[in-house]
């Protein structure tokens, strides 16, 4: 099994098009640098100075990591890491 990122269609074209990525890490932290290393043009997208962007969800099997262990969030293998923008408007 892989670890698979899901990009929502905000974020496709910075990852080429794809709706998901295969990458590997054992941590969340470790598996967006290894999205980014894949696909560069998503590092501005997703961080900012290093700090994962505030409108930027990242859920790990169906969990938000701002509950668990935010970047140091552990994963293995079959785990899917889903990116969620925040949606805003009025």
């Amino acid at each position: 099994m892989a670890i698979l990122v899901e990009i929502p269609p905000p974020l496709r074209e910075a990852a080429g098009g794809n709706v998901h990525i295969q990458v590997t890490g054992t941590t969340v932290g470790e598996a967006l640098t290894d999205l980014i290393r894949q696909h560069p043009a998503l590092g501005t997208k997703l961080f900012d100075n290093g700090q994962l962007r505030p409108y930027i969800n990242v859920f790990v099997n169906d969990e938000d990591i701002r509950y668990l262990e935010e970047l140091q969030t552990p994963i293995q293998d079959g785990t899917t890491i889903a990116l969620i923008p925040a949606v805003a408007g009025g």
